[in-house]
């Protein structure tokens, strides 16, 4: 059925009731050509379905106009835009396996930092980075620098990354939109990566971009091409390469130390 984002995947059967603040209801319901739906969203606004809204997130949709809906794959949000099936490249998404110039990039950069990320490389990033002396500035001027930043680990986008905060923001503002430490959360989520710019040291986009992993302890084959780590010195280190390594069972994340990039850097911060 089209637009299933919208609506629960089972319809319950007609719960006949007044609906005394919505007059256009008044005609549904002794109607058994209509049937109650719950929606996921509450603001949705779908005008194929002729959905009738009320003060809730219940809806009464005719029957007719259900069967007669073509079927599609595309998810639509409310407010009718469209969410794609497959990212800019024309695949699907976060697909690291699909033959394209853009995962050569994606697994080049994978291999560089599988090969460096070591336990002894991260200790001394904290401890250059963790000082915080090296510049002092508003979110906002933050966010700006990142129209300077392309990641190379994203398989999905090769655009700006003060794009990417943005819709991150915007989305989870409008999915959840009391909860604003969550719209923050999106919004600071990935500045670290200014890391890649001259005044915060310029570093290559192995030491600052791409998924995390613990340090100092056996590689998990679930890393993205986990292939590159056997490079990695700490793979030979009989201290690193056991299941805990240097930890012990149950020590807790914050024992961790994970590999170095924008992510530990924004955590510092």
């Amino acid at each position: 059925m089209a637009n299933s984002a919208l609506l629960s995947s089972t319809f319950r059967q007609p719960m006949f009731q007044p609906f005394s603040r919505n007059p256009c209801l008044q005609s549904c319901r002794e109607k058994e050509s209509f049937v109650k739906v719950s929606c996921t969203r509450s603001s949705c606004n779908d005008v194929a379905l002729e959905i009738a809204h009320t003060d809730t997130t219940t809806f009464w949709v005719e029957v007719e106009k259900i069967k007669n809906v073509p079927e599609t794959n595309e998810l639509v949000q409310d407010g009718g835009f469209v969410l794609p099936q497959n990212n800019s490249f024309g695949q699907s998404f976060r697909d690291y396996d699909a033959e394209t110039k853009r995962n050569e990039t994606v697994e080049e950069l994978y291999r560089l930092n599988h090969i460096n990320q070591t336990y002894d490389f991260a200790k001394r990033m904290r401890a250059t980075y963790g000082s915080l002396d090296r510049v002092e500035m508003s979110i906002w001027e933050c966010c700006e620098l990142l129209n300077e930043v392309v990641d190379d680990s994203d398989p999905d986008l090769d655009e700006p990354q003060i794009q990417h905060l943005l819709q991150s923001a915007e989305a989870i503002r409008k999915d959840f939109p009391n909860e604003d430490w969550l719209h923050l959360t999106a919004l600071i989520h990935d500045l670290g990566k200014v890391l890649l710019l001259p005044r915060f040291g310029g570093l290559p986009q192995w030491a600052a971009v791409g998924d995390t992993f613990p340090l100092g302890c056996a590689f998990d084959p679930s890393n993205i091409h986990y292939e590159h780590f056997k490079e990695n010195p700490d793979s030979l280190n009989p201290a690193y390469n056991t299941e805990v390594g240097v930890y012990s069972v149950g020590c807790g994340l914050d024992n961790i130390l994970m590999s170095w990039g924008h992510d530990d850097y924004m955590y510092l911060v």
